[in-house]
């Protein structure tokens, strides 16, 4: 039976008005779970990429840092040595130039204790060109071709000054002195080459 108040058989129409808001409550709760789920995953997933940087970061090495430094100021503690600063000029496998006032430092990276004002990004190896793979012998080498008379600084401070004649496969052969007597260094030993 139809009554003009809008009531069927005595059910009222204002049910549906009820029924409309229970639903509305129902959806804000499933709304409310739903982005309580997603913070949840995002607290998890913030974890796993902080453990992915991590475990892909220790794989980055001083001297892809150093190669992304390039072209910049840099300074150097170096073992042996002291500070060494300068324009970054050259990385390679195991050593870098450093360019500073009047002269120039061959760098072994194995002596090297601390970096600052590196670059925040890194160069990985796999980039770098068949030049910048070449490693510490052939920068020496350079040297022992061009003749000229550098100071190599001994990672225990010692300095020996001369002249660079030959390169061996883990040592360099320098010519000190007046006599021009050979002293043989280890790359193990060998902190850093002076340019005179």
């Amino acid at each position: 039976m139809i009554h003009s108040r809008g009531s069927v058989s005595g059910t009222s129409y204002g049910g549906e008005s009820a029924a409309m808001a229970w639903e509305d409550d129902l959806f804000a709760l499933l709304d409310d779970l739903e982005q309580q789920a997603e913070a949840l995953y995002d607290v998890e997933r913030g974890h796993e990429l902080a453990d992915r940087s991590r475990a892909e970061y220790q794989q980055v090495t001083l001297a892809s840092r150093l190669m992304a430094s390039v072209g910049g100021d840099v300074v150097l503690d170096v073992r042996g040595v002291g500070v060494v600063n300068g324009v970054l000029e050259r990385v390679g496998t195991g050593w870098c130039l450093v360019g500073g006032s009047g002269q120039d430092w061959i760098v072994a990276l194995a002596a090297v204790l601390s970096v600052r004002a590196a670059s925040e990004r890194s160069s990985p190896e796999v980039a770098w060109s068949p030049v910048a793979r070449l490693g510490l012998g052939s920068a020496l080498r350079r040297l022992a071709e061009a003749g000229e008379r550098c100071v190599l600084r001994l990672d225990d401070g010692r300095l020996l000054d001369g002249t660079v004649r030959r390169v061996g496969a883990d040592f360099v052969e320098m010519a000190v002195g007046e006599d021009g007597r050979a002293v043989l260094v280890p790359y193990a030993g060998l902190a850093a080459v002076q340019s005179r």
